[in-house]
C-alpha cells in the first residue's frame, strides 16, 4: 500500500536576526518536502488541458492535497516565466497575487542597479511580496531585510531566497511594515499594495500602507525608492522627490519616487545594443524635482528640461508615437524638440515632423494618407491597395480599434499591410494612414 501521508516539513531554521520564523503555511509546506519537490519536478510541463487526467493518475500514489498544490504551483510557474524567465520561475514558489503583483525581473534589476550606483549596501524592502525585488537587490550584492505581514507571502519570499541561493543576503520577516525599525539600513524600498477587495486602487492614499506613510518612511532614511502606479498624478509627487517612469519593451510598468539621490551624475550605462553615435543618453544628474522616463532594455533615460508644450502644426511626412513612459512623465515636448516636430493637436500626444530622425523614445511611421474619419472611404482604400493586415491605433478617438478592423477589413484583400491612426487634427476626427519606418 502506498503511503498517502506527506513528509512532514523540517523544523524552521533560525533567521539571520536570530528569530525563528513561524511555521510555513500549507500548502507551501507540502511543496517544500522532498516528496513535494519531486512531484513539482514531475508536473512542471503539464499542459493545463491535461491536468484532470494527470491529477487522477498522481492521486493513486500521492495525497490529493499535495497533488493539487503541485499542479497549482506548476501553473503559477508557467505564468511567472514571462516576468522572471523560465529558469528562475522553474525554481521559485508563487502565490496567485504574487505572480500578478510582482515586479518584472528586468525592471527590478534596473532599480537595484541604480541603488547600487548610489552606494547602497543594505535595503529594508517593505511590502516585499514574494521577494522579486529582494532577489534583484541581493543579486546586485545588497543585503536585504524583506518584510511582509502576510504569513504565506513571507514564507514564499523566504522559500524563494533559499531556492535561488540568496538566503545569506535576504532576511525575511513576517511583520507589519509600519512597525519595523529601518535604522541602520542605507535605503528603504516600499512597494505598497495597490489592489483592494474591489480590484485596482487608484487613490495613492488608498494604498496599503498609504503613500503618505511611505513618503514619511522614505524621508527618514538616507535614500529611498517608492514604487507607485504609473498613473499617479504629477501633483501627488512630493517636491523633494525625483520621479521616474519606467517602461519595458514599450509597456509602461511603474513609476518610482526616489529620495536622497541628489548626487553628481552617475556614469553612462548604455545598453548592450548601443552603437557609437546612437541615441544613448548619459545618466542625467538626479535630485529633488527631477523627472525622467527610462526605457528598458537599455536603459535609456530622458530627463525633463521643463520645456513648454510643443507648437501645433499640420501633419508632415512622419508621425511619431512616443513611448508610454515618455507620455506618463509628460516629456513629449522633449521628444518633439529632438525631432524638430510639433503636435498634430494640442491635446494629442502624437508628434509630427517632415524628416525622419531615429530616436529610442518614439516609434516613427511614414504617413501616406490623411482622410476625414469615414469607414466607407477607408474600406474602399484598403480594397484598392490589396491590404491584408490592418493595424489600428487610436488617441483622442472613441472608436474601438477592433470594431473598425471588423468593418473596414472584413476579409484580407492581399498581402499589403497598413497602420491607421484614429485621432484628431486641429480638433477634427481624422484617419492617418501609413507604415512603421524600418
Amino acid at each position: 500500500m502506498n503511503d498517502r501521508t506527506p513528509h512532514q516539513p523540517q523544523p524552521a531554521p533560525r533567521s539571520a536576526s536570530g528569530l525563528t520564523p513561524r511555521p510555513v503555511p500549507q500548502p507551501l509546506a507540502l511543496l517544500l518536502t522532498p516528496e513535494g519537490r519531486a512531484l513539482l519536478h514531475e508536473v512542471r510541463d503539464t499542459d493545463p488541458a491535461r491536468e484532470l487526467a494527470v491529477a487522477t493518475r498522481l492521486r493513486r500514489e500521492h495525497p490529493a492535497e499535495l497533488v493539487s498544490a503541485a499542479l497549482g504551483q506548476a501553473r503559477l510557474r508557467q505564468r511567472a516565466a514571462a516576468k522572471f524567465g523560465a529558469e528562475d520561475a522553474g525554481r521559485m514558489f508563487f502565490t496567485p497575487n504574487g505572480v500578478e503583483q510582482s515586479t518584472r525581473a528586468s525592471v527590478a534589476a534596473y532599480r537595484a542597479g541604480r541603488l547600487k550606483e548610489l552606494g547602497v549596501t543594505s535595503v529594508a524592502d517593505l511590502c516585499c511580496g514574494i521577494g522579486g525585488d529582494a532577489i534583484a537587490l541581493a543579486r546586485a550584492g545588497i543585503r536585504v531585510l524583506a518584510v511582509d505581514r502576510d504569513p504565506l507571502t513571507a514564507a514564499t519570499a523566504r522559500a524563494n531566497a533559499e531556492a535561488l541561493g540568496l538566503a545569506a543576503l535576504i532576511e525575511v520577516r513576517e511583520a507589519d511594515v509600519t512597525e519595523v525599525d529601518t535604522a541602520g539600513y542605507d535605503a528603504v524600498f516600499v512597494d505598497p499594495a495597490r489592489r483592494g477587495g474591489r480590484g485596482r486602487v487608484f487613490d495613492p492614499e488608498a494604498y496599503s500602507p498609504p503613500l503618505s506613510w511611505a513618503i514619511t518612511a522614505a524621508r527618514g532614511a538616507p535614500r529611498a525608492a517608492l514604487k507607485v502606479a504609473p498613473g499617479i498624478p504629477h501633483e501627488a509627487v512630493p517636491g523633494d522627490a525625483e520621479a521616474e517612469w519606467i517602461s519595458d519593451g514599450g509597456d509602461v510598468k511603474e513609476a518610482v519616487l526616489w529620495f536622497g539621490t541628489g548626487l553628481p551624475a552617475a556614469p553612462s550605462r548604455p545598453g548592450p545594443d548601443s552603437e557609437p553615435g546612437s541615441d544613448s543618453e548619459p545618466d542625467p544628474g538626479p535630485g529633488p524635482g527631477a523627472v525622467r522616463a527610462t526605457l528598458l532594455p537599455g536603459p535609456r533615460t530622458l530627463l525633463s528640461l521643463g520645456l513648454p508644450d510643443p507648437a501645433v502644426r499640420p501633419p508632415g511626412r512622419y508621425l511619431y508615437e512616443p513611448d508610454g513612459a515618455v507620455i506618463r512623465a509628460h516629456l513629449v515636448a522633449e521628444v518633439a524638440e529632438r525631432l524638430d516636430g510639433g503636435l498634430i493637436d494640442p491635446t494629442i500626444a502624437y508628434v509630427t515632423a517632415d524628416e525622419h530622425r531615429p530616436t529610442p523614445y518614439a516609434t516613427a511611421y511614414e504617413i501616406t494618407d490623411r482622410l476625414p474619419f469615414n469607414v466607407k472611404k477607408l474600406k474602399a482604400l484598403l480594397r484598392e491597395r490589396q491590404v491584408g493586415t490592418l493595424t489600428v491605433k487610436k488617441r483622442g478617438s472613441a472608436v474601438e480599434p477592433e470594431e473598425l478592423r471588423r468593418k473596414a477589413l472584413p476579409k484580407p484583400h492581399g498581402s499589403a499591410s497598413v497602420t491607421v491612426f484614429l485621432t484628431r487634427v486641429a480638433g477634427a476626427p481624422t484617419m492617418l494612414l501609413g507604415h512603421p519606418v524600418r
